[in-house]
């Protein structure tokens, strides 16, 4: 009796790796405990443009009611109030990589499997793409200019009125920080963002964490290291006991997996890749400033293309070179992400800019 087998590029086999690949690339993801298909998730995942054609997807958002209504006997026809809606589009595009072997003698030189090194070199890849991508969207890094690195949209610098300076001058622009400890990020900018927050139009809202109203910041580990110094507040033990006492409370949510603590309903997190601020303040010394965020529900999106034949978000392919004696695998994907903007405002999001200087 024959043995069914499955050579290397059979289609079952490509839709196989393809499917661990993306399932991998993902969870290695450090964005992934905040992605989620819902309107109450700090990135929302859309899916529309797995289901038909198009380079985009368009985000709408619809404004509160603002009018008094009609009492009693009063005439309601001629006194409606029309809708006020925006929109937002999510470019995607296809973005690949590829690895490249010599087949012939490598394998045997080794004692570990080049095509699962493959594999785990473009998960690796494709993790720190994405949360790259991520970090650059949010912060408004508008000093990437390459959107191989920022989800294949633009990066759109934060909205005047959703952007805080660190330090006692609430009118200090970024233009104007200076390399001094007076402008670190402290205790009272996190309390200045929270409040711009909710009195925000549209307000930024926050997540909900069972039943709880949270919001996320992500920091520099220059930043921990500047609020584990500001003393005026509280103490830092108090506030990573309140990120403890909060996951408990919250069961198994992934939001708080990692967080340094939790101040004023917000959940901190700490990340490398928050971005330098693009130009040079006056001081001169660009790479001593930070920009920080703080982030609400539906913060940024991203987006799929049509699935590719692999039947997953990202495709994998081998071709073989030179008589089969070289192997190639390429991995790719059509996807967007960005920061939500409606009317020219950033929608969930607040920047902090502040002095963070190598420890």
């Amino acid at each position: 009796m024959a043995d069914t087998a499955f050579g290397t590029n059979d289609s079952l086999t490509v839709k196989l790796w393809a499917r661990k690949l993306f399932q991998e690339a993902l969870k290695e993801t450090w964005f992934s405990k905040f992605i989620g298909e819902g309107t109450d998730s700090l990135i929302q995942k859309k899916t529309e443009a797995q289901k038909s054609a198009g380079d985009r997807i368009r985000v709408g958002l619809r404004m509160q009611l603002t009018g008094a209504g009609i009492q009693g006997t009063g005439t309601q026809e001629g006194n409606e109030e029309s809708l006020t809606t925006y929109s937002d589009d999510l470019l995607i595009n296809y973005l690949k990589h590829a690895v490249r072997w010599d087949a012939s003698i490598s394998q045997q030189r080794v004692a570990f499997d080049l095509r699962d090194e493959a594999k785990m070199g473009l998960k690796d890849w494709w993790s720190d793409r994405f949360d790259t991508s991520f970090m650059n969207q949010l912060a408004g890094n508008t000093g990437a200019a390459d959107t191989r690195y920022t989800g294949n949209n633009a990066t759109i610098a934060p909205s005047a009125t959703r952007l805080i300076t660190c330090g006692p001058n609430l009118d200090t622009t970024e233009a104007s920080l200076s390399a001094s400890t007076t402008f670190a990020l402290q205790f009272r900018d996190i309390d200045r963002a929270v409040a711009m927050a909710k009195t925000a139009t549209p307000l930024i809202r926050p997540l909900k964490v069972n039943g709880e109203e949270r919001y996320v910041m992500f920091i520099h580990p220059y930043q921990t290291y500047q609020l584990r110094r500001d003393t005026s507040t509280n103490n830092f033990m108090d506030i990573a006991k309140a990120a403890l006492q909060g996951a408990q409370a919250a069961g198994k949510s992934a939001i708080y997996d990692g967080a340094l603590g939790m101040y004023n309903g917000v959940i901190l997190h700490e990340s490398t890749r928050i971005p330098i601020i693009a130009g040079t303040p006056n001081s001169g010394a660009a790479a001593a400033f930070r920009r920080s965020v703080l982030c609400g529900a539906q913060a940024g999106v991203m987006g799929f293309g049509m699935k590719s034949p692999s039947a997953t978000e990202l495709s994998w392919n081998e071709e073989e070179f030179d008589y089969g004696d070289k192997i190639g695998v390429k991995a790719g994907s059509v996807f967007g992400i960005k920061k939500t903007v409606f009317n020219s405002v950033d929608f969930g999001v607040i920047a902090l800019s502040g002095y963070a200087p190598t420890v």
